[in-house]
């Protein structure tokens, strides 16, 4: 399952990262609430964690954005330990809140606490984890991708900007938009290292690397994952 963990210390969402990862978590990550805004609003995540404290926009203009469209479970952080401050991040839409410094192990036994509740609730239905185009099948529960039959051995930043596009067929992704969701950090200088990724993924899927059929580029903007009918 994804979760966004949203925090302006870098220190702080690296440490959570780590944890949850180790648990079998996806992790996106953001730095101000107007970047979990958009992550939200680019990726599907069942999770959120999110600090109060925060430039741009703080966690509770955020998080009181986010339920005007999204039910999903919200850990706040805070570094404020009076109950005042509690019932209000309760009262605007939290489903829990933690206080800082908190251990980690208590924070994943909280995330898979709300997680429970919202699977048996009935609110997250499991979506399809089997992508395809064409010939070219991705199954990421699996981690799998193959090409009419064939299997493809893929490097785990080289399956993860396909699964991107295949999950996506028919969208188009900038180069930057690539980078910052598969390394999830800035794309300060990504051209030639989603370019040399994309180039190593043709040779693997594609008959004819310079024709290709499944990963196409579009000239100016950038890279997408032709939307076909299955074989």
């Amino acid at each position: 399952m994804n979760i966004l963990v949203v925090d302006d210390e870098k220190e702080i969402v690296d440490a959570i990262e780590i944890y949850l990862q180790s648990e079998g978590y996806t992790v996106f990550r953001a730095y101000t609430g107007r970047e979990a805004l958009a992550v939200l609003e680019e990726q599907e995540v069942h999770l959120v964690i999110l600090d109060i404290m925060m430039p741009e926009m703080d966690g509770t203009r955020a998080l009181l954005k986010l339920r005007e469209t999204k039910n999903i479970p919200v850990i706040m952080l805070s570094a404020k330990s009076e109950d005042t401050d509690k019932i209000m991040g309760l009262s605007m839409g939290a489903d829990d809140y933690v206080t800082k410094p908190f251990n980690p192990l208590e924070l994943l036994a909280r995330v898979k606490s709300q997680l429970r509740r919202y699977t048996q609730l009935g609110n997250y239905v499991k979506k399809d984890t089997v992508y395809q185009t064409g010939g070219l099948v991705v199954d990421d529960e699996a981690k799998t991708v193959t090409v009419d039959g064939d299997p493809v051995r893929l490097t785990p930043v080289e399956y993860k900007i396909l699964l991107l596009l295949i999950q996506n067929a028919g969208r188009v992704f900038s180069i930057p938009q690539i980078y910052e969701q598969v390394w999830n950090e800035p794309a300060y200088s990504a051209e030639n290292t989603v370019s040399v990724h994309i180039r190593r993924i043709r040779e693997k899927i594609e008959i004819n690397p310079k024709e290709p059929k499944y990963l196409k580029v579009v000239w100016g903007i950038g890279y997408k994952v032709e939307k076909m009918d299955k074989k």
